[in-house]
């Protein structure tokens, strides 16, 4: 099985933005940092706020910053937001498949998906986040003085 680049970067985005939670984040800096487009990257965010894990605030000054403090964001959640997971014709609307009424393929990969899932609802957002990913991605908001004269 692979997720889709979405939900990677849609991970990505939620990891950068709890490593960055002192401040408001873009979505400009995020796509710098991790070396992805930046319109599709505006397509992820965009499904994060529509899925409360994400908000955002528009204007000067404004940016990105978690709905929710990351131990409360589950892992399975974001992933059944964000990725669609009809691992064959059979799981989708548009099925046409021959053998779909006698079929036991459906019935079988149902239950990986779930069990997929379940292990992914025993994580949150706060476990993917250790040491050496928090060095990495952490930009701190430097408040530049200007002396006056």
């Amino acid at each position: 099985m692979y997720l889709t680049q979405h939900t990677d970067y849609g991970l990505r985005v939620l990891i950068y933005t709890a490593v960055n939670d002192d401040s408001l984040v873009n979505i400009a800096t995020i796509a710098d940092t991790y070396g992805i487009s930046k319109s599709h990257l505006m397509k992820v965010v965009t499904a994060l706020v529509k899925g409360g894990f994400l908000t955002s605030i528009r204007g000067k000054g404004g940016g990105l910053k978690l709905a929710m403090p990351p131990e409360k964001i589950n892992i399975g959640a974001v992933v059944r937001h964000l990725e669609p997971m009809q691992l064959v014709e059979c799981m989708s609307e548009n099925n046409e498949c021959l053998i779909t009424p006698s079929c036991r393929l459906t019935g079988i990969l149902s239950g990986a998906v779930k069990a997929f899932f379940n292990y992914l609802d025993g994580f949150t957002l706060q476990d993917l986040l250790n040491k050496p990913t928090c060095d990495l991605l952490y930009f701190p908001k430097i408040d530049i003085m200007v002396e006056s004269a």
